[in-house]
């Protein structure tokens, strides 16, 4: 047989059959399609076939079709073994759809299948979340007993940074907020000429809601996001790495300081957002309803019971530790990429926000069953 190891290959028709010559490489891959295109045979003579791979076998598949070269070992028997086993893969891939359309019962299927992964993604990211709680209650209980591993410099800035920074943005909203649940009360009740309860109302919805409930979405959407970002850059940047090479805990250095801060500064804003609420309200009724500031007092001290403020004050520390523990852990699973951080600070956001309103939904269930 002629050497061909260096030649084009190329297609050759005599008076018996099709001959393939040369190489059918991927250097000569655009003038071999042209070569092959419009061509179609039962069979072809590959003893003076040169080198062959991948795309040349494409080429030869397209050329007899995937049925006939499955069977090359019949009508090529000289054909070394790895050319005919190359062959007959790329054969077995072509015929094997990229993409099947769903019928109507697979896409319900595929609709429950998704469904189930939701479900199951949401059971695991709840077990994270009690374990986490878990191991940092056990390491907050440790650290507790040795006063010289106290964070005091990192505690102290960040309840700058998540308290004291975040007094304006909350004292602001809570007294926008207020004015506009005091026009609306108004309205309300000016039509059983009963104004007067606007007063009532306001305090009852900020002393007992409001108050804590905007602080703690404030702080869900400001403060642990921060959380994230910063533990997940750290993570990322292979800090947290060294910190353990170095002996240290993260969930002492880097958690703990977050979340003692946050319990510290949430029942401060709350107060500070229930203060502002009831003054954003006593503005309303002194410019709206001729209630003047001294009557708008009188009548909290006369009818608002001293319990719907501790109801408020209560729920602070709760969702304080919640969302602080939910931004250290989202930024503890995000990955070394800026995606997965971006990612994962816009989940920790979602998770404090959807879990500081579920708890306070049971909360109020709860104090309402109670009769507080």
């Amino acid at each position: 047989m002629p050497d061909t190891a260096s030649r084009p290959g190329r297609l050759e028709q005599d008076a018996l059959r099709l001959r393939v010559i040369g190489d059918w490489t991927l250097p000569h891959y655009a003038r071999l399609r042209d070569a092959v295109a419009g061509v179609h045979a039962e069979s072809v003579d590959l003893e003076r076939l040169g080198e062959l791979d991948t795309s040349g076998a494409a080429l030869l598949v397209d050329l007899l079709g995937p049925d006939t070269v499955r069977d090359v070992a019949q009508w090529a028997p000289n054909l070394p073994a790895e050319r005919q086993a190359l062959l007959r893969a790329v054969a077995d891939a072509s015929r094997t759809p990229l993409s099947a359309p769903l019928g109507p019962d697979k896409g319900l299927l595929a609709a429950l299948a998704a469904l189930g992964q939701i479900v199951e993604q949401l059971a695991r990211q709840q077990l994270q979340l009690i374990a986490f709680i878990g191991l940092t209650l056990s390491t907050l209980l440790a650290t507790l007993a040795t006063p010289r591993r106290w964070r005091i410099t990192s505690l102290v800035a960040h309840v700058q940074q998540t308290g004291l920074n975040a007094i304006p943005i909350v004292a602001l909203l809570t007294f926008l907020v207020g004015a506009v649940v005091a026009f609306l009360g108004a309205t309300v009740l000016r039509e059983f000429g009963a104004t007067i309860y606007t007063v009532n109302l306001v305090t009852y919805s900020f002393l007992r809601e409001f108050g804590v409930l905007l602080a703690a979405i404030l702080l869900a959407g400001r403060t642990a996001s921060a959380f994230t970002a910063q533990i997940g850059s750290m993570k990322a940047n292979e800090e947290i790495d060294a910190l353990r090479a170095q002996g240290l805990d993260p969930i002492e250095l880097l958690v703990l300081p977050r979340v003692l801060a946050m319990t510290i500064s949430l029942p401060i804003l709350a107060l500070i957002g229930m203060l502002s609420g009831m003054l954003g309200g006593a503005l309303v009724c002194a410019l709206a309803l001729d209630i003047p500031p001294n009557q708008f007092l009188a009548i909290l001290q006369r009818d608002i019971p001293l319990r719907h403020f501790l109801v408020g004050m209560i729920k602070a520390p709760l969702f304080a530790f919640l969302v602080a523990v939910i931004g250290c852990l989202e930024g503890f699973k995000a990955k070394a990429s800026a995606q997965s951080v971006g990612e994962h600070t816009t989940s920790s956001v979602v998770q404090s926000i959807f879990m500081v309103i579920l708890l306070d939904a049971l909360a109020a269930l709860f104090f309402m069953e109670m009769g507080w």
